[in-house]
């Protein structure tokens, strides 16, 4: 398979960071904006100042706001946030697309009310198209600050994997390849909730100890509800689970761990969205993520508190003191 054009839905700071990536070293890279003002500002300026400021857009990087013009890419790209997901899909169904373009889901979240996977979204609507995700420790300014990033891309057709991977990666974006599409796409949505609660503990000034504490049982909670939903235990100890886990709960560039700080120091979660131009992925996916435990009955007790916090207005100091007062009981990993 031949990608000749490659097409990024999404001009958020993750969608730009990868068109710049991918449109450094001359490949046909069009880079799709939903918003037609931040589309005129990415061609006039040439710079995201919005999203991801200080870098500038490689000459041949294209810039558009017509859907339409993304049609007969080789190789979709889906970046928007996870609420918009369906919708966007929904519009390139409406458009039509290439029977045999691959596409690519860096989205990192979970539909709300279905429990479906961005990816399952995706080869619902398009059956005949090859469907892979991408997910990791990946910083979006680090990545284009060309500092040293590892991923890894899931898809169900191996030889569709090791094609993308041959394409995508680099000596400063270094691909790994799994058939485990569920395991990389869970790992990649629920790492953002557990680094709310890891923000938490920052802003109430609790220490490496007790973080530390916080993303062990994390990830135990993530594989326990990651492989009842699907995923392969290992998947979940790999890049796109423990790897991105640790990478989002101490980054200071992490949103949902600034959201978790924030709250900590006594924000209300109105006003901390309130003041980010971004998503925060871990706060959709929390409410998605908790009702799929519920259908499942599994135990999710850190998953439990940040969805009382989010969305039954528990204080946080009620929730930490909760899950502090616990039974104590053997470790189980």
């Amino acid at each position: 398979m031949k990608f000749k054009k490659t097409a990024i839905l999404g001009a958020g700071n993750w969608g730009t960071a990868l068109a710049v990536l991918w449109a450094k070293n001359g490949r046909d890279v069009l880079l799709w904006a939903r918003n037609p003002a931040l589309a005129d500002q990415l061609k006039k300026h040439r710079e995201n100042r919005e999203y991801l400021p200080g870098i500038e857009l490689p000459a041949s990087l294209n810039v558009t706001s017509d859907l339409q013009s993304c049609a007969d890419a080789d190789l979709l790209v889906l970046v928007v946030p996870s609420i918009a997901s369906h919708t966007t899909v929904d519009s390139l169904r409406a458009i039509g697309v290439n029977h045999q373009a691959a596409l690519l889901s860096c989205t990192k979240g979970i539909e709300h009310g279905t429990g479906n996977r961005i990816s399952q979204i995706l080869q619902n609507i398009f059956p005949e198209n090859p469907v892979a995700v991408l997910s990791g420790p990946n910083l979006a300014v680090e990545v284009v600050g060309d500092m040293p990033t590892a991923t890894v891309l899931a898809c169900a057709k191996i030889e569709c994997a090791a094609e993308l991977q041959g394409h995508l990666g680099s000596a400063r974006f270094r691909i790994y390849t799994t058939n485990d599409v569920t395991g990389v796409e869970l790992g990649g949505a629920l790492k953002n909730i557990f680094a709310i609660a890891a923000g938490v503990c920052d802003g109430f000034g609790l220490g490496d100890n007790t973080k530390a504490a916080l993303l062990t049982r994390s990830l135990a909670e993530m594989v326990r509800l990651g492989t009842a939903m699907g995923g392969q235990v290992s998947t979940f100890y790999g890049l796109s689970g423990a790897g991105d886990l640790i990478a989002t709960c101490y980054s200071r560039h992490s949103r949902n761990r600034h959201v978790g700080e924030q709250l900590g120091r006594g924000e209300s979660l109105k006003q901390v969205t309130a003041s980010m131009q971004m998503v925060a992925e871990g706060i959709p996916t929390t409410r998605s993520a908790y009702e799929c435990a519920r259908k499942l009955q599994i135990e999710t007790p850190i998953i439990d508190q940040i969805h009382a916090v989010l969305y039954e207005d528990k204080p946080v100091t009620q929730a930490m003191e909760e899950l502090l007062g616990r039974d104590q009981k053997a470790e189980h990993v």
